[in-house]
């Protein structure tokens, strides 16, 4: 049989794996049947401890798999419906978990409980922008309402425009407010990055508005109409279950939005595109991502840790997105990437070696905040063992 043939025939190994991910939005249920069967109210907290222990634990036991689709099997995968359906059913159950959780808090939870059943739900709003990050790069119309809709539970909606006609045109560059810098800690990212998306996304949209002869204070408005689909979804629940909720269904927010924004941190930290002779930027190449081929956190997160491959072919699905040998490759995947990024000496210890030997030891070619070329005094150097 030809190699040809062989492609053809190919089947996805992880194909019955991909639902794992609906698993996810269902960590609020999964805390309260642990409480009820144990009694130990700690397991409203079961949300951090899968996403940052377990899952982390879990990569360990699996390992990586690089393995890529054979070229001639690409159509048939992206056309399956199958993968979008896996997207598509995050959003019932993950507004299901939301409004539950809102019942729970209504009755009378302790602060303690309360508190940990917001972080749970946070995890679930956090990968549920992931979700959106998903459905919000594909051009059929269903999939983009689908995006804004699940970034509601977050009130990140401005995130729709940010990511696809900001970050993704200025990613690896000192203009990028979602792409860390070398040296710069998480938490000094943290500020930068929510207030310079944010300034963004409004300043696209305005200008997308007057290319268009409409005013920016109008329905047309995708920031807008974003943050009251937010605004609606609150309004509702708080009308339904009681002030009460506020407080929480605000702290799963923040909670969700810094999920986002840990992962931002990660995934270009210290990347740079460098200039060209006519002074524009190269084109994005896999080179200008941070990978990570860790098999089980991929299935969580629909495969976003491929995101070298995403950026270079921000069209591609999920299931179609490939492995590459010039990537710049993480040593864990993104959960227990994400808790050193909250610890910068280990981050940087860590990562800053990773990064120089990226570059063969040039610091000049480094994403320090500086126009291309020119080196930083002190924070690209690694840090010392």
């Amino acid at each position: 049989m030809s190699r040809c043939a062989d492609d053809v025939r190919w089947r996805d190994p992880k194909r019955l794996w991909w639902p794992l991910a609906l698993a996810v939005p269902t960590l609020p249920w999964q805390a309260g049947v642990l409480v009820r069967l144990t009694g130990v109210a700690a397991f409203w907290w079961w949300g951090p401890f899968f996403a940052f222990a377990l899952v982390p634990l879990l990569d360990l036991v699996k390992g990586p798999d690089g393995a890529n689709p054979p070229e001639a099997a690409m159509r048939r995968l992206e056309q399956d419906r199958y993968y979008r359906w896996c997207t598509f059913l995050y959003l019932p159950l993950q507004f299901a978990a939301l409004v539950w959780a809102c019942r729970q808090w209504s009755e009378g939870l302790d602060v303690i409980g309360a508190a940990g059943l917001a972080a749970t739900t946070g995890v679930v709003a956090g990968v549920a922008i992931n979700t959106a990050h998903e459905l919000g790069h594909k051009r059929e119309r269903t999939e983009r309402l689908l995006s804004r809709l699940a970034l509601a539970q977050s009130c990140y909606g401005h995130f729709y425009v940010e990511h696809n006609h900001g970050h993704h045109i200025r990613v690896a560059t000192p203009e990028d407010p979602a792409s860390s810098r070398s040296g710069e800690s998480f938490w000094r990212f943290l500020p930068r990055t929510v207030l310079g998306s944010l300034s963004s996304a409004w300043s696209l949209e305005r200008r997308r508005l007057q290319r268009r002869g409409r005013r920016t204070l109008s329905p047309h408005n995708d920031v807008l109409t974003a943050w009251a689909m937010s605004l609606a979804l609150f309004g509702a629940l708080t009308a339904v279950f009681g002030p009460v909720v506020l407080p929480y269904l605000t702290l799963q927010a923040v909670l969700g939005l810094g999920l986002l924004e840990s992962v931002n941190y990660l995934e270009h930290y210290g990347l740079l595109r460098q200039r060209r002779a006519d002074g524009r930027y190269e084109r994005v190449a896999p080179r200008h991502s941070w990978n990570s081929n860790n098999t089980v956190s991929n299935l969580f997160l629909f495969q976003l840790q491929r995101h070298s491959d995403h950026h270079a072919n921000p069209l591609r699905r999920y299931q179609t997105l490939r492995h590459f040998d010039e990537a710049p490759q993480f040593p864990s995947g993104y959960a227990a990437m994400i808790v050193l990024a909250w610890i910068p000496p280990l981050w940087r210890r860590v990562m800053d070696p990773r990064l120089l030997a990226h570059y063969g030891g040039d610091t000049t070619l480094v994403n320090n905040g500086k126009p291309a070329g020119q080196a930083a005094p002190g924070p690209a150097t690694p840090a010392v063992p």
